[in-house]
């Protein structure tokens, strides 16, 4: 073989590696089967007819006031996994979700994909909505989301040293553009595919997820109807036999 072609040859195969590689990873990156280090949590295996509701990306202004107000007519307990920044700009609306009995969960500061990120933005992100979710009033080591489900080494390596599982879920219906267009379908979607130990993800605080918000009696009152009792996401990891 010429040198050139040896050479064109050389770059081909570094070339398909790295692409290999970088495909691998971008696929673990958002994977809710595997992860590199620490505990990854979808749902959990229990033999109660246990549902966890999460909502994520608030607190915002009304909509958590009136997500929350659907619970309270329910009685019914959820986990609000929450971006720092936002709990800067509403700490009075976070405190009052604490104070409701709902449970506050770390979606990192700013939102940003903690992928390819340093071991100090990691800490930082983490950190810093740990004590504003601490000053909201909630004590202890609050569960953790990170956006958009995606991590990859860093991330998953620190959780692990400070022993807290990542918390994915096993529904999400309105990340679905068939499906979060109609409230029914939203229902239905849950309805049709929750297991005991099934942990909910819904959008209801953002604006433009107004068939969310919609939804959500509908789900509560469904679920509730086949059995279910509700619970926050560290009460369904204590009830539970396995993660």
């Amino acid at each position: 073989m010429k040198r050139p072609t040896r050479i064109l040859a050389a770059i081909g195969i570094l070339l398909t590696v790295g692409i290999t590689a970088s495909w691998g990873a971008w696929r673990l990156s958002k994977s809710r089967a595997h992860q590199l280090f620490g505990t990854l949590v979808t749902r959990v295996e229990t033999p109660d007819s246990l549902v966890a509701l999460t909502f994520d990306d608030g607190p915002t202004i009304p909509y958590t006031d009136s997500v929350l107000h659907i619970l309270a007519e329910y009685q019914v307990p959820a986990t609000f996994f929450v971006i720092g920044t936002a709990l800067t700009d509403h700490p009075d609306v976070a405190a009052r979700i604490v104070a409701a009995g709902h449970e506050l969960g770390n979606h990192s500061h700013s939102h940003r994909r903690m992928v390819l990120k340093t071991p100090r933005f990691v800490r930082r992100e983490i950190e810093q909505t740990d004590r504003l979710i601490q000053a909201a009033g909630q004590s202890g080591a609050p569960p953790f989301r990170p956006p958009y489900g995606k991590r990859l080494v860093v991330l998953p390596w620190y959780l692990a040293r400070a022993d807290r599982p990542t918390i994915l879920w096993d529904l999400e219906p309105d990340s679905y553009p068939g499906i979060a267009r109609e409230p029914e379908r939203i229902v239905q979607y849950v309805l049709n595919r929750a297991r005991p130990g099934s942990i909910v993800l819904l959008h209801v605080e953002v604006r433009a997820r107004a068939t969310s918000r919609a939804a959500l009696p509908e789900i509560i009152e469904g679920l509730r109807h086949r059995g279910y009792q509700f619970v926050t996401v560290s009460e369904l990891l204590r009830r539970t036999s396995t993660l």
